[in-house]
């Protein structure tokens, strides 16, 4: 990652102008995400503030799955497949499964499914013209949307994400005192 350049939306090698600048943004979320997670142990990403909660772990998780199910609607333009619930789950749906599957696990395991994911997402975009970006579909409740929105949306998932994540490292330091 260019971290000198972290703070400038500019372009990008290998992209397009328009892709560049989603990339850009792309980068920054997930380099203050990583930040924010990157010395917790075990115990840490596993920590749930009350029995309904998610996890670092499980929200971690969530951040792989949100982009791998945006890499099957928008480079493969297709519905969710059985198969595919089954390889998105649990960390698509979170909740009480997530919670007795996704734990146990050190920061590296969850570091590498979204390191291989997000390196499947800037391959592709590599190959994609903009005009893709701007091609226009229904989406949630039919309304017109766009591949630009979609992958911006799952960064902007991740932010919120990171700030959920920013509290429970609150509770997880309140709890360590």
């Amino acid at each position: 990652m260019e971290n000198d350049k972290l703070f400038v939306i500019d372009k990008k090698e290998d992209f397009s102008l328009e892709f560049s600048k989603l990339v850009s943004m792309m980068n920054y979320t997930r380099e203050t995400t990583l930040a924010e997670v990157m010395d917790l142990s075990v115990d840490q990403l596993d920590f749930l503030i009350h029995d309904e909660a998610n996890s670092i772990g499980m929200l971690l998780a969530h951040l792989a799955s949100v982009e791998k199910a945006y890499q099957i609607d928008t480079f493969e333009n297709r519905e969710f497949t059985a198969e595919d619930i089954d390889r998105l789950n649990p960390g698509m749906d979170l909740g009480k499964a997530s919670q007795e599957q996704i734990k146990g696990q050190p920061i590296q395991f969850y570091l590498k499914q979204l390191e291989e994911t997000r390196q499947e997402t800037l391959e592709k975009l590599k190959t994609l013209s903009d005009d893709w970006l701007f091609e226009q579909l229904p989406f949630w409740g039919d309304q017109p949307t766009n591949n630009y929105f979609k992958w911006f949306h799952v960064f902007e998932d991740e932010l919120n994400h990171r700030g959920q994540i920013r509290v429970i490292k609150k509770f997880i330091k309140l709890s360590e005192e």
